[in-house]
């Protein structure tokens, strides 16, 4: 087993080889025991939704060409594809629902465990939802704004407020054209449910447009409602320096690691973590502390919020509890691993799960409840610290450990560009228009063992900052960025073109932005809607240089937040292309065709330095069209110059 062909990251390949040793299995291990994976689901030529199947196409076109139903390739992928974009916005969705009931408790409540903690936020917020905020109660305006936040999930009429609220005017537009602007979240997930089952609909490009609504009401709606909320109730981020991978686990500590996607349980914990009391009988148990680390989106919760340290990515969840010094793995939703149930029955660490939507054979369930919130995070506290005097010899941690910034927003972003009294994002759109920065990427998503762990996102990540191309990235991919050191300020010296460099110089920001978890892709929309209302670069979001890419993707999250950035006009290029390639007429549709409709489109490359060149390519027919892909000469602004200013 060569580890170095699993995973590009030190700590991870140190893990591997340690789990090679004492025989334990892993996700590599069982991705190997899978090939050849199914041909016909990878082309998504199989269909299993009525009983008269399973019916599968023949992709040489030698077999049959239909299903039972009559059904085609075409409609058979595109049904497959829209019910992955209905997964993947309902969980996004209700992770924004829950976080939405804990706000409404917050406003309900006069002593409760969660408070409004960002009062400028909520007024904002609140007044995007035409709510008056004017001499009025912070806990009045965060009550009705609950309510209205809450009609957005399942309301009869009327569409998206969040969509009409945040998303550019000409955006708008072309979602009014196609018939495609969300009307409540849950609806359109229901009516894709309902479009591909048995005998309903069988027009590919159709069934996509709901496809295209559903993920609409994902990214402009559930996502970017939690990511609203969630700044109002655990305060918006600031840049906030963290520690990235396995080397932040203390070996003379109480090691809890939170893993999964909600923080409303994991805010709680890195406070309650530090109370006397339990500090006092960590110490009496021979511990020097109480250390809570993070896996996946949880991580970067708490991360931006607290500066709490990363532990790892999705593909690291086994190798932490490998290392014998994690007590307790606290898991609530998504991303979470059924294996870890039986490998944690390996060590001494124990398997808590917190939501009744995750149970896992072989996990504790202490169930998590938002009127409860500091009792159950000191319950499970107590579990991790007794389970410290139970570790089974010496801890194995990896040395590497790495160092960062984090927290970036749409808002903080807008004051450091332009200072604490002048925010603008006049500077950035400036910096591309003259030619210093090509442009900016998303670089976002998942691990899968399919490719190299974290090798893709940091091979395209450099590639795109060595020809100035500034990043933003969210979830694993920005973890990985993390570990590797392209986070800190420093890094834009060593690695980026010469006019990325010298803005990051300027501003004092890493060339990789990290904007948060996945819901927080949400953060990259209203950017770029930022950039589009400061002007300059045109009136849409697809007139706009940038493009986005998840070199490493796996969950059917990703499809739905790649979806909708498509929809919303950006350019998406993917490792392991979509399951749609038996399927001719409607793979050209969604990586050609469609671009007609919404202005942006699809585009399949493993290779993550070609993706790179495609991202760079599509950005710099974007300048041509805008007429600025020339370098303009600096210029040394006089006294009377600066007078001429407007700001």
């Amino acid at each position: 087993m060569d580890s170095k062909q699993r995973s590009g990251d030190k700590a991870a390949q140190e893990m591997l080889e340690c789990m090679f040793e004492a025989g334990i299995e892993n996700a590599w291990d069982r991705l190997q025991e899978q090939e050849p994976q199914c041909g016909f689901g990878k082309l998504g030529i199989c269909c299993r939704n009525c009983s008269m199947g399973p019916c599968r196409i023949d992709p040489f076109e030698e077999g049959p060409q239909r299903g039972i139903c009559g059904a085609t390739a075409d409609t058979i992928a595109a049904r497959n594809l829209v019910r992955m974009i209905a997964a993947g916005a309902a969980a996004h969705s209700d992770h924004g629902r829950d976080i939405a009931h804990t706000f409404k408790i917050a406003a309900g409540a006069d002593n409760g465990d969660y408070m409004i903690k960002d009062e400028a936020k909520l007024k904002e917020v609140a007044a995007r939802y035409g709510i008056e905020t004017k001499d009025r109660d912070i806990k009045q305006i965060a009550g009705e704004l609950s309510e209205v936040i809450l009609s957005e999930f399942g309301k009869q009429a009327g569409t998206l407020t969040s969509a009409a609220s945040y998303a550019p005017a000409a955006r708008q537009k072309v979602w009014n054209q196609m018939g495609i602007t969300p009307r409540s979240i849950d609806r359109e997930i229901v009516e894709i449910m309902h479009r591909t089952h048995i005998g309903v609909g069988s027009d590919y490009k159709n069934l996509v447009k709901q496809g295209l609504r559903a993920c609409l009401s994902d990214g402009w709606g559930g996502s970017l409602i939690a990511t609203e909320l969630s700044d109002i109730l655990f305060g918006s981020p600031v840049p906030i320096r963290f520690g990235a991978n396995l080397g932040v686990l203390e070996p003379g500590q109480v090691n809890i690691v939170v893993h999964g996607h909600e923080p409303s349980l994991s805010d709680i914990i890195v406070g309650v973590s530090q109370k006397p009391e339990l500090l006092k009988t960590a110490k009496e148990k021979g511990a020097e502390g109480i250390n809570i680390a993070g896996i996946c989106c949880t991580a970067n919760e708490i991360l931006m919020r607290h500066g709490i340290p990363v532990a790892g990515n999705f593909l690291q969840q086994e190798l932490a509890i490998m290392t014998g010094a994690v007590d307790v793995m606290l898991v609530d939703v998504q991303c979470i691993m059924p294996a870890l149930g039986s490998l944690c029955n390996c060590f001494h660490t124990k398997l808590i799960t917190t939501s009744p939507k995750c149970k896992i054979e072989g996990a504790e369930h202490i169930e998590f409840s938002e009127e409860r919130a500091v009792q159950v995070a000191g319950e499970i506290i107590k579990v991790a610290v007794e389970n410290f005097t139970r570790r089974k010899g010496a801890v194995n941690i990896p040395k590497a450990r790495e160092s960062g910034i984090a927290g970036f927003t749409t808002e903080n972003t807008f004051y450091a560009l332009g200072g604490r009294f002048r925010g603008s994002y006049r500077p950035l759109n400036d910096a591309v228009i003259s030619g210093r920065l090509r442009g900016a990427a998303g670089v976002i998503g998942c691990n899968n063992p399919k490719q190299v762990h974290d090798s893709c996102h940091i091979a395209m990540i450099k590639e795109l900052i060595k020809n100035d191309v500034l990043v933003v990235s969210t979830g694993c991919g920005a973890l990985a960025a993390g570990k590797a050191g392209l986070m800190r300020p420093d890094a834009a010296a060593k690695y980026c073109g010469d006019g990325l460099a010298e803005i990051c110089e300027t501003v004092g920001i890493p060339p990789v932005l990290h904007v948060g978890s996945c819901v927080d892709n949400s953060r990259i929309l209203t950017i770029l809607a930022n950039m589009v209302s400061e002007g300059g670069l045109g009136e849409d979001i697809s007139d706009l240089p940038v493009a986005g890419a998840a070199p490493e993707w796996m969950s059917e999250k990703a499809v739905s937040i790649g979806m909708y950035f498509v929809a919303s006009g950006v350019y998406t290029v993917i490792a392991e292309p979509l399951p749609i390639q038996g399927a001719k007429n409607l793979t050209k549709y969604l990586t050609s065709e469609i671009e007609r409709d919404v202005g942006g489109k699809w585009a399949f490359e493993r290779d993550p330095i070609k993706a790179a060149g495609m991202m760079i390519e599509h950005i710099e027919r974007k300048r041509d069209a805008l007429g600025i892909n020339k370098k303009a000469e600096r210029k040394l602004y006089d006294m009377e110059d600066r007078r001429a200013l407007t700001f």
